[in-house]
């Protein structure tokens, strides 16, 4: 199903509510409090890191959004070991130091809270240059995209949120979204698919994750642990 236009609906409410009510108050902890939106592509994490941001914000907490699509690395980088290869797509699309170093550091116990959202414009392949901005050490910084429970990132996260969605399901979505085949067995979809199946046998990232939500439906999710 499409993702949904408008307010969420009664029963996406009730979830993103429990969803805020997991994290933690950067107040009482000190510091800032860190937020992951894990799945596949297409399952939906965008536009649920946006509602769960705005819930947070309308109870008074301080948030910073932002997205690891920012911190890709260079196109030469990403298909070094050729443009259909899972591992590539797995191991070689997000430079991790410039994610930590620009992004997660920053917002660490005795960090700068001096940070950049992105590094990077991954449509046009070119290298940003963005103003530090100054977070608040009440700030949560929510952070949407796909291997964020890798193993080099997992322990950075106080909350992580793992979109469970199936890939007939998100290939359909991006069929519409970006035109890519809707067939996740297409030849064309291969390097995406087993990529990120890599990505889940490897960091298993429904267990390693704080709350799993079945986003299968956007107009009904439903809270299947945590």
């Amino acid at each position: 199903m499409p993702q949904p236009d408008g307010p969420p609906t009664p029963s996406r409410a009730i979830v993103l509510d429990g969803l805020a009510a997991r994290v933690p108050d950067a107040r009482l902890l000190g510091r800032p409090v860190l937020v992951a939106v894990d799945g596949v592509d297409g399952a939906g994490k965008t536009v649920l890191a946006d509602e769960l941001a705005a819930v947070l914000r309308a109870a008074g907490r301080t948030v910073v959004r932002a997205s690891v699509d920012g911190f890709h690395r260079p196109r030469a980088e990403r298909y070094a070991r050729g443009r259909s290869a899972p591992a590539g797509f797995f191991l070689d699309s997000y430079d991790l130091d410039a994610l930590r170093r620009e992004l997660l550091e920053p917002f660490a116990p005795g960090g700068s809270r001096r940070y950049r959202r992105a590094v990077r414009d991954v449509a046009t392949d070119t290298a940003l240059d963005l103003p530090r901005e100054v977070a608040a050490d009440d700030a949560v910084l929510v952070v949407d995209g796909i291997f964020l429970q890798r193993d080099e990132l997992a322990s950075w996260w106080d909350v992580a949120v793992f979109l469970d969605v199936p890939f007939d399901v998100t290939f359909a979505r991006m069929a519409v979204r970006d035109g890519c085949p809707p067939d996740p067995a297409h030849a064309d979809n291969r390097r995406y698919v087993e990529g990120q199946r890599l990505y889940l046998r490897t960091a298993d990232p429904a267990t390693r994750a704080t709350v799993v939500v079945d986003n299968a439906d956007p107009g009904a999710p439903r809270v299947v642990r945590g």
